[in-house]
């Protein structure tokens, strides 16, 4: 794929989109991409986490505590781990040929720093997110206790 594809390809991310034309050119020019073959691991529960990865075609099994979705393209795995260090909280697996774009932490904090309005819309994004998810927990909450 191109640098105009994988920018394409980016823009159809909900968290990417957020960071504009220039920032996203800088991330498929600074990442690199990865093929999996079926029952390939991309990553499995409790490895570092160092990038997130942009499904370009194919799909991963995510699994999580006996929860499972399925990313196909244009999903966002990892997300989290492009702010924060941490361990991989789930496992995800190839089911088919599959390639994906890999977006390292560092190439996103750098992205970030150069381009604080992207890193505002982003941290303000991020924030509308969790005080919706309290929200919710609150609400689930409140349904349980009556």
């Amino acid at each position: 794929m191109s640098i105009d594809d994988d920018v394409a390809l980016l823009e159809r991310v909900p968290t990417m989109r957020l960071l504009g034309d220039t920032s996203l050119r800088m991330l498929a020019i600074g990442s690199e991409q990865r093929e999996f073959n079926q029952g390939d691991l991309l990553f499995k529960a409790g490895d570092d986490a160092d990038a997130g990865y942009v499904v370009q075609r194919g799909a991963f099994r995510v699994e999580e505590g006996g929860a499972e979705i399925v990313a196909g393209p244009g999903a966002l795995i990892g997300e989290l781990a492009l702010i924060v260090a941490m361990k991989r909280p789930s496992t995800a697996t190839a089911m088919e040929r599959t390639s994906v774009i890999r977006i390292a932490r560092s190439l996103f904090q750098r992205v970030l720093e150069s381009d604080p309005a992207a890193a505002r819309r982003l941290r303000d994004e991020l924030a509308m997110r969790t005080s919706q998810l309290a929200s919710d927990i609150l609400m689930a909450g409140a349904k349980l206790s009556t």
